[in-house]
This record gives C-alpha cells, sequence and structure tokens, in this order.
C-alpha cells in the first residue's frame, strides 16, 4: 500500500522506499545504487551526482498521482532525460523479456490457445518498442537540441503531446485473456496467477511512466522552448536597434529620461508619469521631447524595444 503522503529532502531515503516498495526500479533509473544506509533523500542523491529537487518531484508525483510543475522552473532536464531513457532500457531490455519468459512457461505452446497469447503478447511488445523507440531517436535528440542551444527541424514539444499516447491497451487484453480463457492444473495457475501480477504491475509502470511524461517532462521542454524563443527575439530586436544606432550619434539618456521610458512602456499617461516621478506635467512632455530627438524613435513601441534591450525592462513583463 501506497502512503499519500509528500517527501522532502531531509526524510530518510530508507523510509521513501520501505514505504513505497515499487520505488526501487525508479531507483536505478535514476542512477542511484543500494546501500545508502540511514542517509536522507538529498545525501542519497548528491552521492550519486542526482538533482534532489527532480527526483523528489518525479517520486512524489508517482506516489500521490497529482502536482503542478506547469511553471516549476527548478526541474533539471538533464535528469528527467537521464531517467527517462534509463527507464526505456528496464523496460524494452528487462521488463518485455522477463513477461515473455513467464507467460512461456505458464502456457502450453503446443496448444492453439497458448500460441496465439504468446503472438498476441509480441505485438504488444512490439508497439511498446515503437513507441519509446520513436522517443529515443526523434525526442530526445530534439530535447538535447535545445539543452545545447540549437533547437533542431520544425519539431516541437506540442507535436509529441499531440500523438503521445498511452501503450498498454494491448497489455489489458492480454490480462483478461488470461483470466477468462486459460484455465489450468494447479501448477499452471499458480505460475498464471504470479505472471498475471507482474503483468498488472507492468501496467501500473506504463500508466506512471506516461504521467511523468506529460505532466513533468512535458511542461519543462515547454519551459525552454519558450525561453529560447524569447531569447532569439530579443537577439533579433537587439541586433536591429545595435544596427540603427551604430548609423547615429545617439546621445546618452539621463537617468531621469530612462525613468521616463520605464514608466511610458508601463502604459503611463504624462500625467501619471508626473505623479509617479514627483515632477509637473510640462517637465514629462520636455523629457519626452529631449528623449525622442536623442533616440530618433517616437513610438511607443520603439521605445519598448529600446528599454528590452537596453536592460530598462524585462521582456518576460512586456507583451509582444
Amino acid at each position: 500500500m501506497k502512503y499519500q503522503k509528500t517527501y522532502e529532502a531531509d526524510d530518510k531515503m530508507i523510509s521513501l522506499i520501505r514505504d513505497n516498495y515499487d520505488l526501487l526500479q525508479m531507483l536505478g533509473s535514476f542512477g542511484i545504487n543500494l546501500g545508502f544506509g540511514d542517509k536522507t533523500v538529498e545525501e542519497t542523491c548528491r552521492d550519486n551526482n542526482v538533482d534532489t529537487y527532480t527526483f523528489l518531484a518525479v517520486v512524489n508525483y508517482t506516489i500521490n498521482g497529482f502536482g503542478d510543475h506547469e511553471d516549476d522552473e527548478q526541474l533539471s532536464v538533464p535528469t528527467l532525460m537521464h531517467y527517462l531513457e534509463a527507464s526505456h532500457a528496464y523496460y524494452l531490455d528487462f521488463q518485455l523479456p522477463f513477461i515473455k519468459r513467464e507467460l512461456q512457461d505458464c502456457l502450453n505452446t503446443d496448444d492453439s490457445l497458448g500460441q496465439l497469447i504468446l503472438r498476441f503478447y509480441d505485438e504488444y511488445a512490439h508497439e511498446i518498442r515503437r513507441h519509446m523507440m520513436y522517443e529515443q531517436k526523434t525526442l530526445f535528440p530534439y530535447v538535447q537540441s535545445l539543452l545545447d542551444g540549437k533547437p533542431s527541424g520544425e519539431y516541437s514539444i506540442e507535436t509529441f503531446s499531440r500523438h503521445h499516447k498511452e501503450a498498454d491497451k494491448k497489455l489489458r487484453e492480454l490480462k483478461l485473456l488470461i483470466i477468462k480463457y486459460l484455465p489450468g492444473d494447479v501448477l499452471h495457475n499458480n505460475m498464471l496467477t504470479a505472471t498475471l501480477h507482474d503483468i498488472y504491475d507492468n501496467e501500473e509502470w506504463l500508466r506512471q511512466h506516461s504521467m511523468v511524461e506529460d505532466h513533468i517532462f512535458v511542461p519543462a521542454i515547454r519551459r525552454m522552448e519558450q525561453l529560447i524563443k524569447q531569447n532569439d527575439v530579443t537577439k533579433n530586436i537587439s541586433n536591429m536597434v545595435f544596427r540603427n544606432a551604430s548609423a547615429q550619434n545617439i546621445e546618452a539618456l539621463s537617468e531621469r529620461e530612462k525613468d521616463v521610458i520605464v514608466a511610458l512602456v508601463q502604459g503611463m499617461s504624462n500625467k501619471e508619469i508626473a505623479d509617479h516621478l514627483f515632477i509637473s506635467t510640462n517637465t514629462v512632455i520636455t523629457h519626452r521631447r529631449n528623449i525622442a530627438r536623442k533616440l530618433q524613435i517616437h513610438s511607443p513601441a520603439g521605445l519598448t524595444i529600446y528599454a528590452i534591450v537596453n536592460g530598462l525592462v524585462d521582456i518576460s513583463s512586456v507583451k509582444l
């Protein structure tokens, strides 16, 4: 039974596993070795070069099935990538062959129904492998290009998200087929029961894996895309403004004139600026006239661009 509890960095790692034994495989996917003694989660993560915050985000989401990570800027994308890639390797290289061996041991492979069950399982395994290999060959290289600051092609995380769906439908069907149509002797029933238990565990594992991708990984990549796009806009604006500036001998602005520009970008009227800066409206008008003369910029949009490029306002606070 899982405990509906939110774990923190100073909790003992052994307590987390004792309460939620099925997280043992997750440790391996994060690259965390066993033998951590009585160390805390933070100490164990640090010893294994794992980002503690990201580890706990995945753990708590998996245990409790909820959590808001849409605007979570603390998540480590490289840590998530390593976790997801290692999870794929675990499932494709270990779990799929393991379940097949169990089925072969408890089914009569000379019986046509047993043969059909194994064929059904092979079809499921092929679908899962295709699903995960797509992510390995397309999604993860794209994310790495974002980490390198060089996004590739027209691909985006929205393309992945729109087509991402659970790939365990055949697993559920396989489970029901075995329960309904494969009675046998006591020995084979015991073996089938054990195999069914493992299939149920795999079904739950796939569900949790999909949830982590949809609700933690996808939002994190979406934020990366937005940041890169934002930086590209800033860079383009900067290049445009400084090209224009190099062609002119722009007279330096005073600090008060910069204050006026910031207020204008924030949408203040002349009177509101005067009240804000404790000056007269006529003085505001004079400042605006001097700003236009020095910068050769007369429109609010132009002043907004100038303010962004020169660090007077943060681009994230400006509606482009």
